[in-house]
């Protein structure tokens, strides 16, 4: 029980998402930061409903990071199943677990960018509204 809010805290970072850095312009001076943090939201929604998720490559990601984690155990098990003499089972175990745990660093890996159509969606309809997008972070 000691070690959930370091969980929560860990999941919670998982589920945030890159935004985009605005350059200060006239236009951001202008209308302030809460109203331009309306806009980027504005145009989140906008992108999403135009069928460009921020989550676009999430799903490859994960599946990558399983089969990586797959194969990183299988090797390792099949090492040391040959210790004990059982290379086969070793294998089997490693991969299992290997693929389990790949599969989970890839759904919570905290750092998971939008597809690059979502941020060029983006983009675009801030630049539309007056401001200069930087980057995203």
């Amino acid at each position: 029980m000691r070690y959930l809010p370091v969980l929560i805290l860990l999941m919670l970072g998982a589920c945030s998402t890159p935004r985009p850095i605005l350059y200060p312009n006239d236009h951001y001076r202008t209308v302030g930061e809460a109203a331009a943090e309306e806009d980027v939201k504005a145009c989140e929604h906008m992108a999403e409903e135009g069928g460009a998720g921020p989550e676009g490559g999430k799903t490859a990601q994960v599946a990558k990071s399983t089969v990586a984690g797959g194969a990183i155990g299988a090797a390792s098990g099949a090492v040391g199943g040959t210790v004990v003499g059982r290379p086969g089972r070793g294998a089997k175990i490693g991969a299992a677990s290997g693929a389990t745990v790949g599969f989970l660093r890839g759904l919570f890996r905290s750092n998971s960018n939008p597809s690059q159509a979502y941020k060029n969606y983006v983009n675009q309809c801030l630049k539309e509204k007056g401001y200069q997008p930087t980057g995203w972070q």
